[in-house]
Parts: structure tokens; sequence; C-alpha cells
């Protein structure tokens, strides 16, 4: 089918799974990603950094292909090959210039459906993601919004880390991760999508070659949604020149209708160099280096928090001045030309982002898998301008209350309290 003033066609071969591409006739690129849809949200406790390991596995051989042959090839053309986890997804993606799509495919589909899972390659790469473990713990905001995210979530596996644990990992064996993989790397429960200079007929082509004779798996049964818990968290790191600390509450699902009205809220709150808490907390009071919120969004469950990083003396102040903004989201109106900025800033993001074949085929497995469809630029543009001040603020006054509010505190703490009482505003 084709959608709206972007051509953008789907299909789904008799085996479950769905081939989604937009031709870009004015590039010379072409970006090829293979989704899963499942990413580590769906792992049992004793499995936690399963999906990422696999993911990591992948990379390591083939029966046709050696590590470094799949390096060697897509290199070999000028191409790129990447992958990622997430919470509700893994990718695998390649780009490369158009006349090379066949051969990279070839890589990607290759990795994807033969990995060798081989013992020395397990036993390597658990050191490599222990230490990637490792290298998080080290690193005091990755810590702290590791720490936020588990605690806010917990005990559902959505607040389990994406890297697993060093118990977990070092567990992983051939017979558990074939296991997964058979589970999850299965047609039904892909999505390949692609933009950029080819033609709808040709991926469906390559992917039938490829993908055509896999037989599907057992449907993933539902799970249930998570619930978000107060907490608050303090953690002593007494090698550290300054306290690191999240302040977050509940928010909306992605696929939410008031979704926009909370991208405005968040840009307003502190996505950016303009944002009030940049201005208020870094540029006029000087008390941060760092700071900024952030959306959090699943197909179940949102989650809005800010970050900021300050000493010991000052993190009850910034913390204090955090408070004061949700305050002045909730009570004062929003004045339209701050409003009129943050529609301006994020239309401007949205259309740059599609102007590169990567961006726009990340977006077509998106939308599809949270969506089930398509969004024109003309259709996310109309979304954005409709919110009004007055939606922006309602949602301030549905997310800001101190009841909803957690906290997580990395630092030398020194004595550092962080009481319920302290988060009333």
């Amino acid at each position: 089918m084709a959608n709206g003033t972007r051509a953008v066609h789907k299909e789904v071969l008799p085996n479950g799974l769905v081939v989604i591409t937009e031709p870009m006739e004015h590039v010379h690129s072409v970006s090829v990603g293979i989704w899963l849809r499942s990413g580590s949200r769906r792992e049992p406790a004793e499995l936690n950094g399963i999906s990422h390991f696999v993911e990591h596995m992948v990379f390591k051989g083939t029966a046709r292909r050696t590590a470094e042959d799949i390096a060697r090839e897509v290199d070999s053309v000028g191409g790129m090959l990447d992958a990622f986890t997430a919470k509700e997804m893994v990718c695998f993606n390649t780009r490369v210039l158009d006349e090379h799509l066949p051969k990279a495919f070839d890589v990607l589909a290759d990795m994807v459906l033969e990995p060798k899972f081989a013992p020395d390659d397990i036993a390597r790469e658990q050191s490599v993601v222990l230490e990637e473990i490792r290298m998080t713990q080290d690193n005091p905001e990755d810590l702290v919004h590791e720490l936020f995210t588990q605690n806010f979530w917990t005990p559902h596996a959505l607040g389990k880390p994406i890297l697993g644990t060093p118990e977990t990992v070092s567990a992983f064996n051939r017979d558990t991760l074939q296991k997964w993989f058979r589970q999850w790397y299965a047609p039904n429960q892909l999505v390949i999508t692609a933009a950029g200079h080819l033609t709808h007929a040709q991926l469906v082509d390559l992917v039938t070659q490829h993908f055509g004779g896999s037989a599907r798996s057992a449907d993933a049964p539902a799970e249930p949604a998570p619930q978000a818990a107060p907490h608050i968290t303090l953690r002593a790191k007494r090698e550290l020149e300054q306290v690191h600390l999240c302040l977050g509450v509940p928010a909306l699902p992605l696929t939410d209708e008031r979704r926009f009205a909370v991208s405005l809220l968040n840009n307003i709150l502190g996505g950016g160099m303009s944002s009030r808490l940049f201005q208020n907390i870094r540029e006029r009071q000087g008390l941060a280096y760092a700071i900024f919120s952030e959306m959090n969004s699943y197909r179940d469950a949102g989650m809005l928090s800010v970050y900021a990083g300050t000493s010991i003396d000052t993190a009850g102040q910034v913390i204090r001045s955090i408070l004061e903004e949700f305050r002045r989201m909730k009570d004062d109106p929003l004045p339209e030309d701050e409003l009129r900025r943050a529609k301006d800033h994020l239309k401007g993001a949205t259309l740059l982002a599609l102007e590169g074949s990567g961006s726009r085929m990340n977006s077509l497995a998106r939308y599809h898998m949270y969506f089930n469809r398509h969004f024109t630029p003309k259709e996310l543009i109309a979304m954005l301008e409709a919110v009004t001040a007055g939606q922006v603020q309602q949602l301030a006054r549905d997310f800001f209350a101190p009841e909803r509010l957690a906290a997580s505190v990395v630092g030398n703490l020194n004595g550092f309290k962080l009481t319920r009482d302290q988060l009333a505003f």
C-alpha cells in the first residue's frame, strides 16, 4: 500500500514477517533494519540480559562467516553495520550505497538466521558484557538512571537492566541462548524496514529469498502492565566529586493520544538550552553543569524524569528548584509565546530527522510496532499544532503530585538525607 504523500509500502509474508519500505529517489543510500518485537522486558528474572547478549553473539559468526568476515564485508563497500537492544525491541541495521544492498542484506540476514553460538565465543563475550556492566557502575550518570528505573518499575521486568547482572550473564550457556533465539528470532516476531534508493519489490524479493522458508514460532503471551513505585533511593559512592540525582513521575504510554502534549511539556520543562530547568538552575543560579528532563514511554506505561549533577552542598537547593518548576508547570498558565517556541523546536526536530534514510527506516518500524500504521509529516505537525496551553498544564497537574514523585541520588552523600516531606511542593 502507498500512504499519503510519502510512498510507504507494506507487505506481510505467509509466515508472518512484515516488510515495510519507503523509496527515496533523491538519495544514493539505503538503510535496512531487522527488528524484533521483543526486548529486555520480556525476559524472566533468571534470564535478565539475554536479549542484549544474543544481540552481541549474532556478530560473532555464522555457519558461512566469521566475525571478521561480517565486519570486513560491510566495511569493504563503505557501509555501516550496527545493532541495539532496548526495553521493547532489538534492531540490527545497515546503511550502504544502493548498489551494495544485496550484499549488505545477505550479511544482515545471515547474522540473524544462522548465528553459531560457539562456546568459546560465548565465554569471551561474557567477559565483554561483564566489563560493560562494570563500566555502567563506574559512570555515575548511568548508574543513577539505572537505579532510578529499576526502583521505579520494580518488580516488573521493565525495571531490570538491559545489560543484565553479573550473575545472570555469567550463567548463560549455548543451550539457553539457542532456546531464546528460536523463540524470538522467528518471522512472526520480526519486522524488516528499509528506506532510501530502492524499490519495494526489490526488498520483498531479498526478504523472501532469505526468510521465506523460515517457520513461525508460538505467539508471545500477553504480559501485565507495570505499576510505578514512588521510591526514594540513596546510594553512597565516596569516590565521586558530585551528587547525581533523578526525580520523576509516572507519565503516559507511547500510544496515548496526548503524547504530543507530553512532548511539549518535556521540552518546556527541560528539553533543551532554552528550557526552564536549564535557564533557572544552570544559567541563573549556576547550580549544575548538566540538567535536563526526558520522557521514556512504552506501549503500556511511561515515565517523565529530571537528571542533575551538582555538589553535595547545593543538592538540596537543586531539588527544591526542580520542585518549584514542577509547581510552576501545574499552577501558572503557560504563556503562548513559550508554547510557540516549543512547538517550533519539536517541529524542526521532527522534519530534520526525516531527511535521512536511517531515521525514516527507524520510524517505519516504530510506527508499525506501536500504531500498526504510518504517519505522514503533515499528520505529525497537525497533531503537534493542535495542542493547547491548557492541555499541557492539565498534564502537569496530573503528573506532578508529591505522592507520585520518585527520587534516586548517587554520590559522596556525607550525611545527606532525602525524605518524602522534602519532596512536597
